[in-house]
């Protein structure tokens, strides 16, 4: 059974279509640039690459092209093979604890959550009304990041505010990068043959989450009631004072929403290193003595530490911590960093083994009281499971 996954945004749709059998990738990639000039796509399948700019006036265009696509190159010979769409929903409010499939309540509701992800849960809805557009008898399922985050209690979810603002308003921790922590459990459940297991994920990319899991369910996250909240990522601050935002409007005349711009996306690594957002870039300048990159990278790695300690002593010890997205996967420099920091805690890492870049591998010692591995994330594949088990369950 072949299922397609997509991730819209508002000038962008990323697609994964798969053989469900054995969870292969049949073809990969993205469009770009919807509705501007210079609009185009990107396909990856058997070891090739396609790209070609080509005029795109909105979502409707980008997926008539996927579909045409994948039959002209004899990925799929009708779109009568394509038995599921799963889409990506970054905000499903406290509503939706699990995926479903899309109806039209669904639609008004991630409308409805639209001001809590004013960037994403609108382009997320054109890229639903193209697919249902495309393929009308076709089910179609919707993945929310936030759901895997519901099962937090409410001393962990509520913050200390006034009470009403949370019923009123909807202000509480959500998180965020749910799908990827529920993959990283599962496959945790999966290596070990059990779910009766302490998690620390950590999810670390151009932005970053760290989770606390416990026997399959989230304890607790670093992000809150928006992305900005948690560890220092690439761009954005993390925790910050909230009056550090009425004090700098005031010393620069801006507003409180392009105070919070530059919190999302000129803070961080890049705020702090005044170089780059890319943690690559930022060990590097380290290696050649930057002072600004050293401080920065420092602050980031202890932001790290500061939480996976939290949720330690949350969990009341760990079994294992896994490091995934780019960063996790990727740069041995910040894993080696962050797992020194945590000795205290018995965490001790092989070295060579930590050189490991995109492939699972346990990067601990033997002597190492708790487990460390690397494990790449794979959004996609947990949103074509979640849209197979709802049709096959139907």
């Amino acid at each position: 059974m072949k299922i397609i996954s997509i991730n819209a945004g508002s000038s962008s749709l990323k697609f994964s279509l798969f053989e469900m059998t054995d969870e292969s990738v049949l073809v990969s990639g993205q469009f770009e640039r919807i509705g501007s000039d210079g609009s185009g796509y990107t396909f990856k399948y058997n070891g090739q690459k396609i790209t070609e700019e080509i005029p795109l006036k909105d979502h409707t265009d980008a997926v008539t092209i996927l579909l045409d696509k994948l039959i002209a190159l004899e990925i799929i010979h009708s779109l009568d093979e394509i038995k599921g769409v799963g889409h990506r929903i970054v905000h499903g409010g406290s509503k939706y604890s699990e995926s479903v499939f899309v109806t039209n309540q669904v639609i008004d509701d991630i409308d409805a959550f639209k001001e809590f992800a004013p960037l994403h849960n609108p382009a997320h809805l054109l890229g639903i009304k193209a697919f249902k557009e495309a393929l009308p008898d076709v089910p179609m399922v919707v993945v929310f990041d936030t759901a895997f985050h519901q099962t937090m209690d409410e001393v962990t979810y509520l913050y200390p505010v006034p009470y009403h603002w949370c019923g009123d308003y909807g202000v509480r921790k959500y998180g965020a990068h749910g799908t990827s922590h529920r993959y990283i459990a599962e496959t945790v459940k999966d290596m070990l043959g059990r779910e009766d297991f302490k998690l620390i994920s950590c999810h670390i990319g151009n932005g970053g989450s760290i989770t606390a899991i416990q026997n399959m369910k989230c304890v607790d996250t670093s992000m809150g009631f928006t992305p900005l909240a948690g560890i220092m990522m690439g761009t954005r601050s993390g925790d910050v004072d909230p009056s550090i935002i009425p004090y700098v409007m005031e010393k620069e005349g801006k507003n409180a929403s392009e105070v919070i711009e530059d919190l999302n996306k000129n803070s961080g690594v890049f705020g702090m290193s005044e170089y780059s957002h890319d943690l690559r870039d930022i060990v590097s300048q380290c290696e050649e003595g930057n002072e600004k990159a050293i401080r920065a990278k420092d602050k980031y790695v202890r932001r790290i530490v500061d939480y996976i300690a939290q949720y330690y002593a949350l969990l009341e010890g760990c079994d294992m911590i896994v490091f995934t997205a780019g960063v996790g996967e990727n740069n041995s420099a910040i894993r080696k960093e962050v797992c020194e920091k945590l000795a205290v805690f018995g965490v001790e890492i092989d070295p060579e083994k930590n050189l490991v870049r995109g492939e699972t591998c346990k990067i601990s010692t033997e002597a190492s009281k708790i487990a460390v591995w690397v494990i790449p994330t794979n959004e996609e594949l947990m949103i074509a499971r979640d849209t197979l088990n709802l049709i096959k369950n139907r």
